[in-house]
């Protein structure tokens, strides 16, 4: 049977290319909103990270009405290091909307999120947004969309997409670039025209497959899912599957998306993209069946992770001033809750009750975990990330990243020396509108702390992007850091006067009167080895008056570390320590009497 009266789509694309900016538009075109109502930008990032950022991180699901035709509208990241919520969510849909920019053309996420939709047999609509840009080549990014499909070996069905030309800020969209049109109206009658209807038995045994997780303070956790066959009910008896075993549960109240809301229903069916509340134990990837007939629906497949960082209890002097939670039982929990509905995140415990692997898909997928602690009132401390590397055939291997970079042309050849210490291969260049567009496979360790270094190298005119490409066998070691540390042997508070008289020895991270400790990191070195200075020292007091004596001192600003900077930087023996109002770099070990003693061991 097919549900006529659904439509489930999920939007993907690279990252900046304007999915929920388009999602936006739909919402307020369908009516979602009082025609007097204040709605902020980007209304369905909901979360403060991604509000800052302007990136979305969590998938969200939302639907809009269009001449009785309910469309479930899922928006996703573009950022490869959440491709995890990408995978799943494409369960839930029959069809996608892929967004591409009309003057960057397809993009390495762009390739990424189709080629997973390919894969799982969905029909894609192209959206061509962007096209008021000033310099958008709308027709050759046409071309490149369609080399794209068949470089992933798209079936002829999946090549016979239909295009829709968008502006997604201003909320139009038409069939061909000569129409006219002022609204989204022919991007609604191409979803429902061409996104495939739900299919399956509204009459069979309940089938309903977990995908995301949610979780509120006053009702629990909350499970969003498609349901796959039958009926959904509240109070309905079921049993929880995951093809292995089986246990038997009892659903609270059932909920379906009416615009941003989450409204009580007292049946959902078959197509229905549904929350069910009232189970606490449900994990993503199970399902939810009838009593009567426990089939189990195929499991979702997540690419595994490719970094890896190890989270430490705070044991710094300055421990447990600014955090509310602080102790490993704090920090274990929390972790291994995150878990639960982070699926492309693992957390292992180590050889010390004080410590936790931590493995994700890249940086930034660690490094907003960390974030979202710090603002809850965790504390804790973050080693240096290392690549998570495999034994294929015998051999050591390590993941690749295919690495996308448009650079003006004149700082190309500083980039492209960066890249060759860091062990990259080039595989493409192309010119792109005053731009180059340099493609490269580099080991994914050579990206750690490379995107200072590129930002500093195109005086900040260059882009970047990089996703997972797979794994190759070692490619040799690859240069770290070449300065060393400027590190404080005394704790107190800063002087200008100190800190002056350092300003020849590095870069500074600190600013006049700042507590710091001993064994902290305080700035960076002119140097290749470490130098233990005194950025406290006071300046005497004498009876003696010269003309030069009480001039005052210039500063140089201190170089601000934010959490990925410092994370980037860090050495083997040096730690991140992160709490709600402070990141500081120092040392593992802060006695420099200690470290030599462990440097002398650790050579022998």
């Amino acid at each position: 049977m097919e549900r006529q009266d659904i439509r489930n789509i999920a939007i993907i694309a690279h990252v900046d290319h304007g999915k929920t900016t388009l999602v936006d538009a739909m919402l307020k075109q369908s009516h979602v909103f009082r025609t007097n109502e204040k709605v902020a930008e980007r209304v369905m990032d909901s979360g403060d990270i991604e509000r800052e950022r302007g990136i979305t991180i969590l998938s969200k699901n939302t639907s809009v009405m269009h001449e009785g035709v309910k469309i479930n509208i899922v928006d996703t990241p573009g950022h490869a290091d959440f491709g995890g919520e990408v995978e799943r969510v494409l369960n839930m849909v029959d069809g996608v909307l892929l967004l591409v920019d009309a003057f960057e053309g397809p993009m390495p996420q762009t390739k990424y999120v189709l080629r997973k939709a390919l894969e799982q047999n969905l029909k894609p609509i192209v959206v061509i947004n962007k096209i008021d840009k000033p310099e958008a080549r709308v027709s050759e990014v046409e071309d490149e969309v369609l080399e794209l499909f068949m470089e992933l070996e798209a079936n002829d069905e999946q090549l016979d997409f239909p295009v829709i030309y968008a502006n997604g800020r201003d909320g139009i969209a038409k069939y061909s670039m000569d129409d006219d049109s002022t609204d989204l109206e022919p991007l609604f009658k191409t979803i429902i025209k061409y996104c495939p209807c739900p299919k399956g038995d509204i009459d069979g045994p309940l089938q309903f497959m977990v995908t995301t997780l949610d979780y509120d303070d006053y009702v629990g956790k909350i499970a969003i899912g498609r349901i796959v066959r039958g009926r959904l009910r509240p109070n309905q008896n079921v049993v929880i599957t995951d093809g292995e075993g089986q246990r038997r549960a009892k659903v609270g109240r059932v909920y379906t998306y009416e615009g941003l809301k989450r409204t009580e229903t007292e049946e959902a069916a078959m197509g229905d993209i549904a929350c069910i509340i009232g189970i606490p134990d449900l994990k993503i990837g199970e399902t939810v069946a009838d009593p009567q007939n426990p089939e189990a629906l195929p499991k979702i497949n997540i690419d595994e992770p490719t970094l890896s960082m190890i989270f430490y209890v705070n044991d710094s002097p300055f421990a447990g001033q600014e955090g509310e939670f602080v102790t490993s039982r704090h920090l274990r929990d929390r972790l291994f809750r995150e878990v639960q509905t982070n699926v492309s995140l693992r957390v292992e415990e180590t050889d010390s009750a004080d410590a936790f692997k931590v493995s994700g898909r890249g940086e930034l997928h660690i490094a907003v975990l960390i974030e979202e602690m710090r603002r809850e009132g965790y504390e804790m401390q973050i080693g240096k990330p290392s690549v998570i590397t495999k034994e294929i055939n015998g051999q050591k291997c390590e993941p690749l990243e295919a690495l996308t970079i448009d650079v003006p042309q004149e700082f190309m050849g500083s980039v492209m020396e960066k890249l060759g210490t860091r062990k990259a291969e080039m595989v493409n260049m192309v010119d792109i509108a005053g731009y180059t567009r340099l493609e490269f496979i580099i080991p994914a360790r050579g990206l750690i702390g490379f995107r200072s270094e590129f930002l500093t190298a195109t005086k900040g005119n260059g882009i970047m992007y990089h996703v997972f490409h797979g794994y190759a066998p070692w490619k040799g070691e690859i240069p770290g850091r070449t300065r060393g540390s400027l590190v404080a042997f005394e704790s107190g508070t800063t002087t200008g006067y100190g800190i002056f008289n350092l300003q020849d020895r590095g870069d500074m991270f600190i600013s006049p009167a700042q507590e710091i400790y001993l064994g902290q990191v305080v700035g960076e070195s002119n140097r290749d080895v470490d130098i233990d200075v005194n950025p406290c020292k006071k300046k005497h007091l004498t009876n003696t008056r010269s003309s030069a004596s009480d001039e005052a001192l210039r500063l140089v600003p201190p170089r601000v570390m934010g959490l990925e900077k410092s994370l980037e930087w860090i050495n083997d023996d040096e730690l991140v320590e992160v709490t709600p109002k402070s990141i500081r770099i120092r040392k593992a070990i802060l006695d420099k009497h200690d470290r030599k003693k462990a440097m002398r061991k650790a050579q022998q």
